[in-house]
């Protein structure tokens, strides 16, 4: 026989597909394209697990472990000391900044994941909430305002899971705002502020608390909507099934 040997002329078969007898390529195998990942599962876990401990999230891990801190802080020799209201301040500070960066950082590096979708707006809500009641529970404070804007809060939050079947509610410039303005008011609060800067502080509040209520009105506003044309849309998809 004449032919070369198959080893000899096809050398690089396996790689590129075996050739016909009429000389014409044969399309490669499936087996030969799908190379098995080496330490397949091994390899997805490290990779989820390596996304939990992104920056973002360990900025919120940061927020949530400033809170017990922080009170600690504001409640040291009675609450009514500067030097320790200044390191409340800070530890206060520290976690308004953490929440801004944090979301960024998630979105602009695609780092958002579960955890982070759940312990970030706890993580806001706790610094918040502790700051209010410590002032409100040492006097600087009325409960009323607390109670405004913890209910704002709260609700707003209950309203986004009863309306989250329909779709989401997407925040508004004015709730950023009023977010800048809470923690802008509440932080001049934790210092122990005289003369103009206390009146100051009380008028940063007074805003705060109109911006909490305008906007969580134009929450409940935007739910309703979204309710309705949710229930539009099913009653529509329902008769259009139906003929």
């Amino acid at each position: 026989m004449t032919g070369a040997p198959a080893s000899a002329a096809g050398g690089t078969s396996g790689a590129k597909g075996a050739t016909s007898a009429s000389g014409v390529p044969s399309p490669p195998s499936a087996a030969g394209d799908a190379r098995p990942v080496r330490g397949g599962k091994l390899g997805a876990a490290a990779v989820n697990q390596a996304s939990l401990w992104n920056i973002a999230n360990i900025l919120t891990m940061v927020r949530l472990v400033l809170v017990p801190g922080f009170v600690m802080l504001m409640l040291m020799d009675g609450g009514y000391d500067p030097v320790w209201r200044a390191w409340a301040w800070a530890a206060f500070a520290v976690a308004m900044i953490t929440d801004i960066f944090d979301g960024h950082l998630a979105r602009t590096y695609d780092l958002v994941t579960d955890f982070g979708k759940i312990a970030d707006p706890i993580a806001d809500k706790a610094i918040m909430g502790a700051a209010l009641i410590c002032l409100s529970s040492l006097g600087d404070l009325p409960w009323w305002v607390t109670g405004v804007i913890l209910g704002r809060e709260l609700g707003i939050t209950l309203l986004r899971f009863i309306v989250i079947r329909y779709g989401v509610i997407p925040a508004s410039r004015g709730g950023k705002l009023k977010t800048l303005t809470q923690g802008t008011a509440v932080g001049m609060y934790v210092l122990a502020l005289e003369g103009p800067l206390a009146t100051l502080r009380w008028w940063v509040m007074a805003v705060a608390v109109v911006l909490t209520v305008v906007t969580g009105l134009d929450y409940v506003r935007q739910a309703i909507v979204l309710r309705r044309r949710g229930i539009a849309e099913r009653e529509a998809a329902a008769e259009g099934t139906e003929h």
